[in-house]
């Protein structure tokens, strides 16, 4: 039998908010299930590289996998049909304006092979709670003004915890991921973590990073100032000289 068959996977109590050590979790990354989805809990867990992901009927399972996925704002890829679309000015942008839109659309637009939505109502309601407390946060795109896509996710120091994203047009999340690298680029942030890899992500210029980097990234950027409360004062255009 293999070590990761062997993993005692340990149920949390609900009254104190200790994680074990991710770095004892299988590749696979589920780490431990059971407690609740409170403000202290979830930020406990993203400060130790830890995020809640379950579907419905399931127990909340946490889960730190190996290897992460990381977006150095920096290195963003914009492809020329990108480049284009972004030129043509017919995407605006927003912070913070509509952050409960912005997760009920990432909870219930359709995606490619996925039948259901691990954005469950409670999710929903913890993450709500979490912006209204100044520690999540969402980028909003607009085509004519009307919402057409857009991302949410949560900030500690200065890593950015990537949760979810949605498109009712072509490019709109794209566009939302873009706008958020620049701006946090510029703020001096480390790095946008993406969980898991995709090949869409790849393609962006995202890579991955072995979990103990990440881990020890991620101290590092928590001993940074974190932009605490609202970004609507956050914009965002476009340059080519970004």
């Amino acid at each position: 039998m293999s070590d990761e068959e062997n993993y005692f996977i340990p149920p949390l109590s609900k009254h104190a908010t200790a994680f074990p050590d991710p770095r004892s979790a299988s590749d696979e990354g589920l780490l431990a299930y059971g407690g609740d989805l409170s403000s202290h809990r979830i930020i406990t867990a993203y400060k130790q590289g830890i995020f809640p992901w379950y579907s419905q009927g399931d127990p909340i399972l946490w889960w730190s996998p190996n290897p992460r996925l990381l977006l150095y704002p920096h290195n963003f890829k914009v492809k020329k049909s990108f480049r284009r679309v972004l030129r043509s000015g017919k995407f605006s942008v927003t912070f913070d304006e509509r952050f409960s839109d912005v997760i009920r659309y990432c909870a219930t637009v359709p995606r490619e092979g996925q039948n259901s939505t691990w954005i469950l109502p409670e999710m929903e309601e913890a993450y709500i709670r979490l912006h209204e407390e100044g520690f999540a946060h969402s980028v909003e795109v607009y085509k004519e003004e009307k919402l057409v896509g857009g991302l949410y996710g949560v900030s500690i120091g200065k890593a950015f915890f990537g949760e979810s994203m949605f498109s009712l047009v072509s490019d709109a999340s794209k566009v939302a991921f873009k706008a958020l690298s620049d701006v946090l680029g510029s703020r001096g942030y480390d790095f946008i973590e993406c969980q898991m890899k995709t090949d869409h992500m790849i393609r962006l210029g995202a890579e991955t990073v072995e979990r103990d980097i990440f881990l020890g990234a991620l101290e590092n950027a928590l001993e940074k100032t974190t932009d605490f409360g609202s970004w609507q004062h956050f914009k965002w255009e476009y340059s080519d000289g970004k």
